[in-house]
């Protein structure tokens, strides 16, 4: 059956359902995103365009195997783009595929981690300054992931007993990180100015935030509470394009992306320098430092403790503390 490619019935059902079930917009935006590309490959040779319900397994795995071999595309990438398909047919067409889908695969790269030195770490970090210097700090302090520092709220931080919630993960989960004492004083002095920006937005009759579709039906004045409110806000007000609500969000990732890439450019090392090598710093020094794998992988997020084995392999106890023949 051809469709009209430009109607939004088919994308308004997956974007109910995603929300129903509560999950990341950054997660409807990819799996819509998949779901469109899907459509497209798969349109005829006159242009006309199938509903995905008149299609199937032949096709999904088509087109998958097509953004390995043709696109190119990462294995994550490749993951990613099934999981939309899956979630299509199984819980908005609620049409299972049936026959077993054996695309080419995209090849997944076994490549090691870039981990700075502790004194590496300190010139980056020590080269950034203000909330950028902060948000890096916690970064490589507490293993936090780029996404996961800028969407920090008052509530996550538990100054008494040194602790971060980190809320909605990767993988929708939640999990408990520490708070670098050597931060809490700068933390606690960075949020009073924020509180003040806050007290201001709300003299002006603003001062709402963005809250999670739940909590945001449940308790439709929270949103204005200080509790709620992000760590690191945006320099401006916004206006939401569906509520028409002006609200505070939180600042956009590029702007420490680039304040981390800045920082790192005026330094000796000669390795290429992200907010997420920070993490991977983390997890490498805690690994030296004696920590249970265990206590690391919870600490870090990591569903699978086989993922955090990464970082043994680039410890300074492995292959590093072997001396070479040529020395001896």
């Amino acid at each position: 059956m051809a469709v009209n490619h430009q109607s939004p019935t088919l994308l308004e059902r997956v974007s109910n359902v995603l929300r129903r079930q509560h999950y990341a917009r950054r997660t409807e935006q990819a799996y819509l995103h998949w779901i469109k590309r899907y459509i497209y490959f798969c349109k005829t040779d006159e242009g006309d365009f199938h509903h995905p319900a008149d299609m199937g397994a032949a096709e999904v795995e088509a087109f998958l195997t097509h953004l390995a071999v043709v696109k190119k595309v990462s294995a994550s990438t490749q993951n990613q783009a099934f999981s939309a398909l899956l979630f299509l047919y199984n819980r908005v067409l609620n049409q299972p595929l049936q026959q077993r889908i054996t695309p080419t695969m995209a090849k997944k790269p076994e490549r090691l981690p870039t981990v700075l030195s502790k004194q590496e770490a300190a010139t980056v970090v020590n080269g950034m300054s203000g909330m950028y210097k902060l948000m890096a700090q916690l970064l490589y302090g507490s293993g936090l992931r780029l996404i996961e520092c800028v969407r920090l709220r008052v509530k996550d931080v538990d100054f008494d007993q040194r602790y971060i919630v980190v809320r909605s993960g990767k993988g929708d989960k939640d999990r408990v990180t520490l708070l670098p004492g050597t931060v809490i004083e700068q933390l606690q002095t960075h949020m009073e100015g924020v509180r003040i920006i806050h007290d201001q937005d709300l003299a002006e009759g603003f001062g709402a935030v963005q809250m999670p579709d739940a909590l945001a039906r449940k308790y439709p004045n929270a949103n204005r509470a200080w509790m709620w409110q992000f760590i690191f806000p945006a320099s401006r007000r916004y206006q939401d394009p569906e509520s028409g609500e002006v609200r505070r969000h939180h600042i956009h990732e590029s702007a420490l992306q680039k304040a981390v890439a800045k920082a790192a450019r005026h330094t000796d090392i000669n390795k290429h320098v992200t907010p997420h090598v920070f993490r991977h710093s983390f997890a490498t020094h805690l690994l030296e430092a004696g920590y249970d794998i265990r206590t690391v992988q919870e600490l870090l997020g990591h569903k699978d403790v086989k993922t955090t084995m990464i970082y043994t392999h680039v410890l300074q106890k492995g292959p590093l503390s072997v001396r070479s023949p040529l020395d001896q």
